[in-house]
């Protein structure tokens, strides 16, 4: 019986949220231990998820297209939020449920009217608010993204600051959501209940803030030492290494994905100022790292073993999936 059969049951109350869990877990146990850990995609069952989707975002791309007055958004928010039940809570679909939320949201902010962002603290924090409703009521876990996003504009907003002048404040934000990330992988370090999925989400959102914080700043910080030689490429590399070991202590690839352009750049920059001059050497750059990242993802656990193994059993390893 799969999880949304039992997920199922468990709504309509033929068990418990208790058996629920206890079910899942019992179903799994016998699983091989390179399967633990992974990331699967829950939010994708088959096409016919994809295709309900596709749906959705027709009528959402056509209503967001029609000429409404501010508080006539609301009618399809409310019309959207309708939806929700039948596809979400009925059906159990996460794929359009996540189409539904962001329309939703759109919808929403247009009735709240945000023109400047600088000035929009109040509809950030309804907007946030509004997904925090939508993840209590559907437990949909990608609700807790723009809960979290929402929450990251609207403490920007209030800020006041010039956000193009103080990039690192992006790291700092995205540290925090990554630090939330974390505390629902410590509730479920094999990756087998929501709480996990919870977490994919949150560093999905994370990842990009800490990238981009940092990146940014390495790149146009005008210090001496950065500013001479490669030294600043080489900072970006470094810093991309640190990264990649802890999306691989943490066992979430997903960090990675938003650091990929970034390092393609600072390896490219390297190679060109110090190794090599030629036509091909784009296309040289890019082979040579989808190579790692072929490798990388092959070997993800033997790898995670044979760098971290020696934590087995320390607090650190207490809050990831078993090395």
């Amino acid at each position: 019986m799969d999880r949304e059969t039992l997920e199922r049951a468990a709504q309509r109350g033929i068990i418990s949220q208790q058996q629920l869990q206890q079910l899942i877990l019992f179903s799994r146990a016998e699983q091989q231990d390179e399967d633990v850990g992974e990331e699967q995609l829950r939010f994708v069952r088959n096409f016919g998820d994809i295709f309900i989707t596709l749906g959705v975002l027709f009528v959402a791309f056509s209503v967001a297209a029609m000429h409404l007055s501010q508080f006539e958004w609301l009618v399809p928010a409310l019309l959207f939020l309708g939806a929700a039940e039948w596809l979400v809570r009925i059906r159990r679909l996460a794929l359009p449920g996540i189409a539904i939320l962001i329309s939703t949201l759109y919808f929403l902010g247009k009735a709240l009217g945000i023109a400047e962002f600088e000035t929009a603290t109040l509809q950030f924090i309804t907007l946030s608010g509004a997904s925090l409703l939508f993840y209590l009521r559907y437990r949909m876990p990608f609700s807790l993204l723009p809960v979290a996003a929402g929450l990251i504009a609207a403490v920007i907003s209030s800020l006041g600051v010039d956000i193009l002048k103080h990039q690192i404040l992006f790291s700092v934000l995205g540290f925090s959501v990554f630090i939330a990330a974390m505390s629902f992988d410590a509730r479920d370090r094999k990756r087998q209940l929501r709480a996990s999925d919870c977490g994919f989400w949150l560093h999905l959102l994370a990842s990009p803030l800490i990238v981009h914080g940092m990146m940014t700043t390495l790149l146009f910080n005008d210090s001496g030492l950065l500013a001479s030689g490669s030294n600043r490429e080489i900072a970006l590399l470094l810093f991309f290494v640190v990264f990649l070991l802890i999306a691989l202590f943490v066992d979430r690839r997903a960090m990675l994905v938003s650091s990929l352009s970034y390092a393609i750049y600072a390896i490219f920059k390297v190679v060109s100022s110090n190794l090599l001059d030629s036509n091909n050497l784009p296309l040289m750059v890019f082979i040579g790292f989808g190579v790692f990242i072929v490798l990388f993802g092959t070997y993800w656990y033997k790898l995670r073993r044979l760098i971290f193994g020696p934590l087995r059993g320390r607090w650190a390893a207490r809050f990831v999936p078993e090395l």
